[in-house]
């Protein structure tokens, strides 16, 4: 079949609420699942680039524009579950029309907080979650949640994110990074120099586990391992509460100011050199009621920058890290068995290189958005 009839085979109206240049998970995947879509079927993107702030005006043009673009498409899919009563209100005009949602962990898990708003979503979200025609899950801990939620288990389908390796994939040195951290702390670029550095990239949350480690596990390890946390940070957030001062609060418990390091909302390009040169990858995750990890990408960014990557056997990391093959899963909470497999695997003895290649490999053959787009077109055809 020529790409010229593929692109004739069905036409996609992609719509974002959480698009670049905002930084941020979901944006980030919105991006590359439209930039994927695009190269395999006609797909149109209307996305709001301008962040939470202006989501109302976005929502107030989308719908006075749908009326007018509906007809010209066979599905629409939004980016994540806060634009679903929008599916529903249309999808009850427009019969022809497939109306599809990606999922995340959080478009569910959020009715579980006690505020205005997780009330709110839950009240309107979740009846419109089950009107429309199918549910893609960027997990299956996810698809879980969506069956307590009374959404038939039939309408959901399980495709995973995919890592951009152009994003995060670049040479960079040793020297890079402790020039990094020296300039971040104001310490001496010799303090640096024999220290193994451990990173945890991921918004300053309660269940990304990043206070529990400092906490419970830091404590435990030498000396010579230096924890680095960097990740966005807004405490005004309508999502999950912020933690950044309670890592700051164990921090300060323990007398870890030379041994924890916290970057909120670095850019990208220092991130880059974080992903490329840290001895060691971790996502400490935990269980938080109202929250959960849908996913997983921070863990594939650091296999594709051939770290190794601990994480905890918990909700959608499980379905970016496969235990023993491209990373470590370890049992969530469990301070002690992070402290050892910490040691393991930087030990001398630990056969690093190997593992990495292995590691690598395994992650490009299974999360590249080529393959991933390919797996939406087909869900979305066969609607």
């Amino acid at each position: 079949m020529s790409k010229d009839i593929v692109k004739k085979d069905l036409r996609v109206l992609f719509i974002s609420r959480a698009y670049p240049p905002v930084l941020g998970g979901i944006e980030d995947q919105n991006y590359n699942l439209g930039k994927a879509l695009r190269k395999l079927t006609t797909t149109r993107i209307i996305a709001n680039k301008k962040g939470k702030k202006n989501l109302p005006f976005f929502l107030l043009r989308l719908m006075g524009r749908l009326p007018f673009l509906l007809p010209k498409y066979d599905v629409v899919l939004f980016g994540d579950g806060v634009l679903a009563p929008v599916g529903r209100f249309f999808r009850f005009f427009y019969r022809r029309q497939k109306f599809v949602s990606v999922i995340h962990a959080l478009d569910l898990t959020y009715v579980y907080q006690d505020t205005f708003l997780g009330k709110v979503y839950k009240f309107f979200n979740i009846p419109a979650l089950r009107s429309l025609d199918k549910l893609i899950m960027v997990g299956n801990y996810a698809i879980g949640e969506a069956v307590k939620l009374g959404i038939e288990r039939e309408k959901c389908v399980f495709i995973p994110n995919g890592v951009d390796v152009e994003k995060v994939f670049e040479p960079h040195s040793r020297l890079e990074l402790e020039k990094l951290l020296a300039g971040k702390t104001g310490k001496d670029i010799s303090f640096f120099a024999d220290k193994k550095i451990i990173l945890r990239v991921g918004r300053f949350v309660p269940h990304k586990g990043l206070h529990w480690f400092i906490d419970k596990v830091m404590p435990l390890l030498p000396d010579d391992y230096v924890l680095v946390g960097a990740g966005g940070y807004n405490p005004r957030t309508a999502g999950d509460k912020e933690n950044y001062t309670t890592c700051q609060k164990y921090i300060k418990k323990h007398s870890l100011e030379k041994r924890v390091i916290l970057f909120p909302n670095v850019p990208q390009k220092e991130m880059n050199i974080l992903f490329n040169t840290a001895d060691l990858y971790i996502s400490p995750n935990i269980e938080i009621k109202g929250s959960a990890e849908g996913f997983g990408i921070n863990a594939l960014e650091a296999v594709v920058c051939k770290r190794i990557v601990l994480a905890a056997d918990l909700q959608g990391l499980k379905d970016a890290i496969k235990d023993g093959v491209n990373g470590f899963l370890l049992e969530p909470e469990n301070s002690l068995a992070w402290k050892n497999k910490i040691e393991e695997v930087l030990s001398p003895g630990f056969e690093k290189e190997e593992f990495i290649k292995q590691a690598r490999r395994y992650t490009l053959e299974n999360f590249s958005w080529e393959n991933i787009g390919r797996r939406y077109l087909e869900v979305l055809k066969n609607l």
